[in-house]
């Protein structure tokens, strides 16, 4: 009701959006429930293919021979800082309750990973942040600058310590698995191995003739990978700090690098738009994954399946999928090998330039340039728009942004800042005209079916204050002046006594309350007339277009 009166007073309607969340919690009881319950180690109940039975989805570990369970493909929230910067760098905290990005500002923001909502925010460096991460034990956080800096902190964010590493900015590092040690990379073209309590430096690996872009320690053995400007791709013995091997498949930037979980595999992220995997036990080349446009920024594992997700600089993020079940023949060529499991080719409008899953692998984080750090989720099952067809594209879809704050301004992915225009949910000029056609066919809600362009404006709410599409024509605009009385708007002009017209309403085109309009409205055309006749009341005098009272057919109530 107060929606309503706030309409006929014409105020504009405060939107109430609920914030969106992905929630675990549900989820990992039933699987805990259904672990003490099954008839054997390996049964999991089938899923009904509807999206009610979202609440039936079991964590992915619940389904180790099911990757297409840990693809997060879905759309959730978009998080914005006040003040605009690129974020560089996403992590989640070690008890997996929330998110701490690393900006280009020099600041950590901290974000609910239930909510998604904004906590705290922390001026933690002078400079751009490159790069962080949390040790094993998750005791403590050491992060990188542009300027060189490594900073201790404590998971409060408590700054324990600060000292110049490097001579120029730090790109990389990790931690060894015992935590004793951890690895920088720099764009001094060295990699140095640190005493982490002693905060002193052990020994500078040499050997790249380029700035290092990134390093990563394996996760149980003395092993580090290293990855450069000048393409290759290095193996060192962090003991020795000799170089084992030298891999130089790329033809531009190593740009990123990530240890699969079992440790047997690499992959690798370069400005040659590629991606390649390589196992060490063999020390070869095991996949050649081609399909960014751009070259690639980031790449990371899912913590349970063989999938593996990758950022590029045009803004998209690419599932593969590396189980058998897709293992490439024998004699196929590298070149042929298969395409990107599932793609969002839309995902940002910048340079993605970290990935990072939830330890549970139901949650996929990415940090961008356009200053936004977003939140992905997995299908809700039967769902039609989580299709993907050949290429591993994905359907277009309506994109909620129920989750945003009321003083945001509502981002779609990949329609820039000012969303897709004609959604309910844009800022948009009153009365302005949509462009989109159809529920779903690539940003807005026109009429549901009706195929011509809708008029909308930012307090046009669907299911509120509207008319059936077959019987009415656009929803009003907002209005600008006083309320018209009732002959304005409902029109005098229907046929009087003896057939005479009745008095004219506003003149043709003037269908809004000083607005601008398309000279076609739901008020009855003054007896007739032309079939797109008139305003609220029309200037048609009897007779023509659809005769009578309303003048066209689908001009009547």
């Amino acid at each position: 009701m107060d929606m309503a009166r706030q309409l006929a007073d014409g105020k504009p309607v405060k939107k109430v959006r609920p914030r969106r969340t992905v929630d675990y919690g549900g989820g990992l009881g039933r699987w805990a429930l259904l672990r003490k319950m099954r008839p054997n180690a390996t049964y999991v109940p089938y899923l009904r293919p509807a999206p009610p039975f979202i609440i039936d989805l079991l964590p992915p570990k619940a389904y180790p021979d099911n990757p297409s369970t840990s693809l997060c493909t879905k759309f959730v929230h978009t998080s914005t800082n006040k003040i605009r910067c690129p974020v560089n760098c996403v992590v989640w905290t070690p008890e997996a309750r929330r998110i701490l990005t690393g900006s280009t500002s020099g600041e950590f923001t901290l974000w609910n990973g239930l909510t998604f909502n904004f906590e705290t925010i922390l001026q933690a460096h002078d400079s751009a942040v490159r790069t962080m991460k949390f040790t094993h034990s998750g005791a403590f956080l050491a992060s990188a600058d542009q300027s060189g800096v490594i900073k201790y902190f404590q998971p409060n964010m408590n700054n324990l310590t600060a000292w110049q590493g490097h001579r120029e900015a730090i790109r990389g590092l990790s931690f060894s698995p015992d935590d004793n040690r951890f690895a920088t990379a720099s764009d001094d073209s060295t990699i140095r191995l640190w005493s982490f309590e002693e905060q002193r430096s052990e020994r500078t690996l040499t050997g790249h003739g380029w700035d290092v872009k990134c390093v990563e320690w394996h996760p149980t053995k003395g092993l580090l990978v290293s990855g450069s400007k000048d393409n290759m791709i290095k193996f060192w013995d962090p003991r020795t700090g000799t170089v084992l091997s030298t891999l130089h498949y790329h033809k531009n930037t190593v740009q990123a690098l990530a240890w699969s979980p079992n440790g047997n595999l690499v992959a690798s992220a370069s400005r040659d738009q590629t991606v390649r995997v390589f196992d060490i036990r063999a020390m070869k080349e095991l996949r050649l994954l081609k399909g960014h446009k751009k070259e690639v920024c980031s790449v990371t594992w899912h913590p349970f399946h063989p999938i593996l997700v990758s950022g590029g600089s045009e803004g998209a993020i690419l599932h593969w999928d590396l189980s058998s079940s897709s293992e490439p023949p024998a004699t196929q060529s590298a070149s042929h090998q298969p395409g990107p499991r599932a793609t969002l080719s839309q995902a940002h409008d910048s340079n993605v330039w970290s990935l990072t899953f939830h330890p549970l692998g139901h949650i996929l984080v990415s940090a961008s340039n356009d200053h936004t750090t977003r939140f992905w989720c997995r299908e809700r099952p039967g769902d039609a728009t989580s299709v993907f067809s050949g290429g591993g594209e994905k359907p277009p879809e309506i994109t909620d942004t129920s989750g945003q704050d009321e003083d945001e301004e509502a981002m779609v992915p990949g329609f820039g800042a000012g969303g897709a225009g004609g959604n309910w949910w844009g800022k948009e000029e009153d009365g302005g005209v949509s462009q989109s056609g159809s529920y779903g066919g690539g940003g807005g809600y026109s009429s549901y079916g009706q195929s011509g362009p809708v008029e909308s404006s930012e307090d046009a709410i669907p299911g509120i204050g509207g008319f059936d599409s077959s019987s009415s024509g656009p929803v009003l605009g907002r209005q600008s002046g006083p309320l018209p009385s009732q002959e304005e708007i409902f029109g005098s002009g229907g046929p009087g006594p003896g057939g005479q017209p009745g008095p004219p309403g506003p003149p043709e085109g003037d269908s809004e309350w000083g607005g601008r309009g398309r000279g076609r409205r739901w008020g009855r055309g003054g007896g007739g007339g032309h079939r797109d006749g008139g305003g609220y009341g029309g200037h048609g005098h009897g007779g023509g277009g659809g005769g009578g009272y309303g003048g066209s057919r689908r001009n009547r109530y």
